[in-house]
């Protein structure tokens, strides 16, 4: 273990490289471009390999290009930039090929406001590519999280053959924090599976029973097709149905079949509280702070911090909510992860909301204002 003084984005460049990352395509973007410089400088001293592309666009479909090719490849932007990954997003996804997106929030729609936080891309990250597709999301609230769940995002990228969003907000990558750094043999890395069977027998997309079937490497002497369209096991265009239906429900069952594992938050003072509030990047602490402050007072409030925020942690969301008289759901933006919250809710408690769309950050003054409402 050592010890480092580093900004969020800094964190997200150190545990790309422990998890493994040699290859990033990317292009600057205000509030992302950190990460890029970062990886420029980083990477060719690893052997690794460093490309400004021509946009974002460009930027994905090499990071894919490097992934087929056997390397653990990310790419990071923000706002108008996550918009331009969108659609090779989605062909990430139904190639089955691991990829990391690191997406930092900034104030839009549109250019918006290029340096001010927000939390405006929730939904884009869940839905912002067509068609039904599974997708994980995670999401950062300090900087020892930005090295914590970059190297979780490669892990499960690699795991479930899926593209993996990072989700940070500019305040959470711009915040400059000590942090512990682990040595390279205490951090768990997974690699993606790989045949066993000669390559004359190989189906590129059978399901050997895990739901995720064996990727090897361009090269490797494996026949290998690889397309955007439906395709069969064999990766070539199909339009049977009992083809096509196995194929994305494979797609959505690989990781809806560890659901209980991926449920990632953290719980403070929930043991007896009858207010939670549930919470994620830079307002999660600024809900903390709140919550400390309300319990001075007596106020009986408790936080769920989610790192994670798809698959959405529905089961520990439902468990608070049956303790709770009332959820509070702040966030920097007209209402996206409440309306998850309220999706579940199923009438078990009242739901209530603070949002933010200034493109200013949210502070623990306006949530205990909105705890104190609640509780008059």
């Amino acid at each position: 273990m050592k010890t480092e003084l580093l900004q969020g984005n800094e964190a997200c460049v150190k545990g790309a490289l422990a998890a493994g990352c040699r290859f990033f395509a990317g292009y600057p973007i205000t509030p992302a471009s950190e990460i890029a410089h970062g990886m420029a400088y980083e990477l060719p001293r690893l052997g690794g390999v460093f490309i400004q592309m021509e946009d974002e666009i460009a930027s994905l479909g090499a990071v894919i290009g490097a992934s087929l090719a056997g390397a653990k490849a990310m790419t990071a932007t923000s706002g108008p930039g996550f918009s331009l990954m969108q659609e090779h997003i989605g062909f990430a996804s139904i190639a089955e090929v691991p990829c990391v997106v690191i997406n930092v929030m900034r104030g839009g729609p549109s250019t918006g406001a290029p340096t001010h936080p927000s939390q405006g891309d929730v939904m884009q990250a869940r839905w912002g590519t067509h068609g039904d597709h599974p997708i994980i999301v995670l999401a950062p609230s300090s900087v020892a999280e930005c090295f914590e769940l970059t190297i979780k995002a490669f892990n499960l990228s690699e795991r479930y053959r899926t593209p993996v969003i990072v989700l940070a907000d500019e305040m959470v990558v711009h915040t400059r924090e000590k942090i512990l750094l682990p040595s390279p043999d205490e951090i768990e890395l997974v690699e993606r599976p790989k045949p066993t069977e000669p390559p004359e027998w190989f189906v590129p997309y059978r399901d050997p029973g895990t739901g995720v079937p064996p990727m090897p490497s361009f090269g490797d002497g494996y026949r290998y097709h690889v397309t955007g369209l439906l395709h069969d096991e064999r990766g070539y265009p199909t339009s049977r149905a009992d083809e096509v239906e196995p194929l994305i429900k494979r797609l959505f069952q690989k990781i809806s079949q560890d659901f209980d594992e991926l449920q990632w938050g953290e719980t403070y003072y929930t043991e007896d509280s009858t207010l939670n509030i549930v919470a994620f990047g830079s307002v999660a602490r600024a809900a903390l702070r709140a919550v400390k402050e309300a319990r001075a007072k007596g106020m009986k409030v408790g936080l769920l911090k989610l790192q994670i925020l798809f698959p959405f942690m529905r089961r520990k969301v439902t468990q608070l909510m049956e303790s709770s008289n009332t959820i509070l759901v702040p966030e920097m933006n007209m209402g996206q992860i409440s309306r998850e919250v309220k999706r579940v809710n199923q009438g078990r408690c009242r739901v209530e909301t603070l949002n933010k769309v200034s493109h200013e950050a949210m502070t623990p003054e306006e949530i205990l204002g909105k705890i104190e409402e609640i509780y008059d």
